[in-house]
């Protein structure tokens, strides 16, 4: 499926970017994986703590503080803003890249009013940005894979696939 979806991106010349949270770093693993994807992927961040939230994709410190970092708004800014960095620092017009985070509890405890396996993705397009909401189950190891399993499919849905 991610094949699939690199090469989609490759024949409309989009560029793909991540900003993971809850991932860890896992959605960028699922494209790189797949030979070829350097001329679709650009890369991402790892954000974990929300300073880097804010520095690499301008979330706003107040909302985080506000609402935590597991919050649709915060996944709305992170990957609107994480697109935005790439395509000042890559020299590509914003309409050509895709933004996509992941944001959310992995456990074992919850955050704030958040359940271990709340999950918000986040996914900046030309027409603006989409959240996605999702609750699942497991280990730690399973929200993470299930988180990156619904983005692709996210962006699947976004680019009417």
């Amino acid at each position: 499926m991610v094949a699939e979806l690199l090469q989609l991106c490759r024949e409309r010349g989009l560029k793909i970017t991540v900003i993971e949270s809850l991932t860890g770093g896992l959605l960028a693993d699922r494209f790189v994986s797949v030979a070829g994807a350097s001329d679709v992927f650009l890369g991402g961040v790892i954000a974990y703590q929300d300073q880097l939230k804010s520095y690499f994709a301008t979330v706003s410190p107040s909302l985080i503080e506000a609402q935590t970092a597991v919050d649709a708004e915060v996944s709305s800014q992170m990957a609107a803003g994480i697109k935005s960095r790439i395509a000042n620092v890559m020299d590509i017009t914003p309409e050509k890249i895709i933004g996509i985070s992941t944001t959310g509890v992995a456990g074992p405890e919850p955050v704030g009013d958040n359940k271990v396996g709340t999950c918000f993705i986040g996914i900046s397009l030309f027409a603006g940005e989409s959240v996605y909401s999702h609750e699942f189950e497991g280990s730690r190891q399973q929200i993470r894979e299930q988180a990156c399993d619904k983005a692709i499919e996210a962006l699947r849905e976004q680019l009417g696939q």
